[in-house]
């Protein structure tokens, strides 16, 4: 029992925040994915887009007149835990090396690999995209092993060919389009990763899985 004298409580720190006047930035941490699939699947009208980053959700509304009760209490007690989106499966297929992965002998041998060793246990990883960013369509591909993980280059090329495999840290990635960019190019798909003709535009979408298909 709480004493007259005694000071309220402080109320728990909100999970979400306005950005602007339509958008709301929900704190998820490692269940970003969760969130945006219980997000997702409610259909509320409100709802323009959901949109997914590293521990965070950006959710744009249609209009800026509030926020209903129902996804209110949603943003109050965001999901938990592992989702259980499984999304599309896509077969990559990716030329290693050479003059399209100018880095992967230097990781090879940073993780004390032989290249074809290297290349083996990529391929053998079933990735799940986490987030798009950086550039349209670009995916933030989550499950790369620790041995394989990599600090971003000291110094940016001022032009990465598109379709560049790369690796940032704890993530892989693809380059959608040419352009300048730090992480470690180890290799290069053909696949069109963003098309304005196409719907959606992206190939790619949150909670998709991807292998690499050596070639």
């Amino acid at each position: 029992m709480v004493k007259p004298d005694m000071p309220p409580l402080s109320p728990r720190p909100p999970a979400w925040q306005w950005v602007g006047e339509r958008g709301l930035r929900v704190e998820t941490g490692a269940a970003t994915l969760a969130c945006y699939e219980s997000l997702v699947s409610q259909k509320l009208e409100e709802i323009e887009d959901v949109i997914p980053a590293d521990g965070s959700l950006l959710v744009v509304l249609r209009s800026g007149g509030g926020v209903s009760a129902a996804l209110r209490a949603m943003l109050d007690t965001p999901a938990r835990g592992a989702s259980s989106m499984t999304g599309t499966l896509h077969m990559v297929s990716v030329e290693f090396g050479g003059g399209a992965g100018p880095d992967l002998s230097e990781l090879a041998a940073r993780a004390r690999m032989y290249e074809s060793a290297y290349i083996s246990n990529l391929a053998a990883v079933e990735y799940r995209v986490d987030f798009l960013g950086f550039q349209p369509g670009f995916p933030y591909l989550s499950g790369l092993p620790e041995a394989l993980q990599a600090p971003r280059r000291t110094t940016p090329r001022v032009n990465v060919a598109s379709g560049s495999i790369a690796i940032g840290g704890r993530y892989a990635g693809i380059y959608p389009t040419a352009g300048p960019g730090g992480w470690q190019v180890i290799g290069r798909t053909s696949s069109v990763l963003f098309d304005v003709h196409r719907d959606p535009p992206t190939l790619f979408l949150p909670g998709d899985r991807i292998r690499f298909v050596p070639i």
